[in-house]
């Protein structure tokens, strides 16, 4: 944590703007400057209290959400200059809370309501929506096809990037506000929408996207998907003979299983990537502490396919690219060869269609859940949010897009009272 002289400084270099554009570069809107405002005063305490009383992921928003994007990308100071570094006080708050032990308060429940509302999926959107539901006292039940709460937090996120206990902390507070949750249900499988309805005023749907997206290498071993290897590492599951391992992507997620295959004892790492350096989608600093951990980025490279032997890969045929507005296109004669002996794909993840169908969602062209502004799917009483119904979503867009939810259902179920 850093000293509080230091922090002083970075608030000092606010400028407390009336129009609060940070504010609305946030998907929470977090009171940026009010919460500055109280570290310059060196009032922690209250600092803390704005920023959780808007947002129960505040800390973890502050570890893993890219501010260069959201509210640092929106920050007058950043029009010329550097801008404010909201991230490292919003985590500094947050880190002081927790050595003052503030993080117990209780939260109250307003008046408590006969509505039932069951929320698909415990991760970030599934979190936020039964949260904002339950303090508004809504009885909520969270349903969870896996072992462990916390979705793409827990399974998604290497512990090195986040903390599992952070991930901990939210969901026992939930269980303490009286939110319900049972492991084991997937929608689609052992939960179906219309036998939800019959017991539920409203659900929401925060299942998230769980399909990867691939192409075909061959027929090869040792070919993985993001999802599943970053599954693999979370439960402490080590894949062997990992060997020379190749990335295929560029995103966040790429830096992840790229890091992840450093720690899990691969020979070498190296992330092959179609676009230059400049077009990368992955946060400046993701790249930076791959790199600082051996992992090799090789730029404007696509992967054709593998070759070897026995379903084993020895090399990987590819081409070299030139980034033309934006797109990579194969360049004439650019053709080589890689060592590998592990693929990884991190190209994306997209809902899983064949849930949807079975359940009678609509999706639309890009194969996300279509919602209204209300964020109403096609099914009476149905809502949705997250990586489900936007495409390239973080964490602070999931929990925007699920309080937006939350705050249908109850003007909805109000209307009914």
């Amino acid at each position: 944590m850093e000293n509080i002289a230091d922090i002083k400084e970075k608030a000092k270099y606010c400028l407390n703007c009336k129009l609060k554009p940070c504010s609305k570069g946030c998907p929470m809107n977090t009171n940026i400057p009010e919460f500055i405002e109280k570290i310059k005063e060196e009032n922690f305490e209250e600092a803390y209290y704005i920023l959780k009383e808007n947002n129960i992921f505040s800390h973890i928003c502050s570890i893993i959400c890219p501010q260069e994007d959201q509210c640092e990308g929106s920050c007058v100071r950043g029009i010329k200059s550097t801008p404010t570094s909201i991230g490292k006080l919003e985590q500094f708050v947050n880190e002081w809370a927790i050595e003052n032990k503030l993080q117990n308060k209780k939260i109250e429940i307003k008046q408590e309501r006969n509505e039932k509302i069951a929320v698909i999926g415990s991760g970030p959107a599934g979190i936020e929506c039964a949260y904002e539901l339950r303090k508004n006292g809504y009885q909520v039940t969270i349903f969870e096809k896996e072992n462990d709460f916390g979705g793409i937090l827990t399974y998604g996120i290497p512990d090195f990037r986040l903390s599992k206990k952070h991930v901990n902390e939210i969901i026992e507070m939930l269980q303490k506000l009286g939110v319900k949750f049972e492991l084991g249900k997937e929608l689609g499988k052992n939960l179906h929408i219309e036998d939800l309805k019959k017991e539920y005023d409203a659900i929401f749907l925060g299942i998230g996207a769980e399909v990867p997206s691939k192409y075909d290498l061959g027929d090869f071993e040792q070919i993985y998907d993001s999802d599943y290897f970053l599954k693999m590492y979370n439960n402490n599951k080590k894949i062997e003979n990992l060997g020379n391992v190749v990335v295929i992507g560029g995103g966040n997620v790429a830096m992840d299983c790229s890091r992840a295959a450093v720690r899990m004892g691969a020979e070498s790492v190296s992330i092959l990537y179609r676009r230059d350096a400049e077009n990368m989608p992955a946060r400046k600093i993701e790249l930076e502490e791959a790199i600082e951990d051996g992992v090799k980025p090789v730029f404007t490279t696509r992967v054709i396919k593998a070759e070897g032997k026995n379903r084993k890969i020895e090399k990987l045929q590819c081409i070299k690219t030139q980034v033309i507005d934006g797109k990579a296109i194969d360049l004439p004669d650019g053709e080589f060869e890689y060592k590998a002996d592990t693929v990884i794909f991190a190209i994306g993840l997209k809902p899983n269609k064949d849930i949807l169908e079975k359940e009678k969602l609509e999706y639309n062209e890009r194969g996300l859940i279509s919602i209204n502004d209300k964020c109403e799917t096609n099914i009476e009483k149905v809502y949705a949010g997250g990586d489900l119904s936007e495409a390239k979503s973080t964490v602070c867009r999931a929990l925007g897009s699920s309080r937006k939810a939350a705050q249908a259902i109850m003007e909805r179920l109000g209307k009914n009272v």
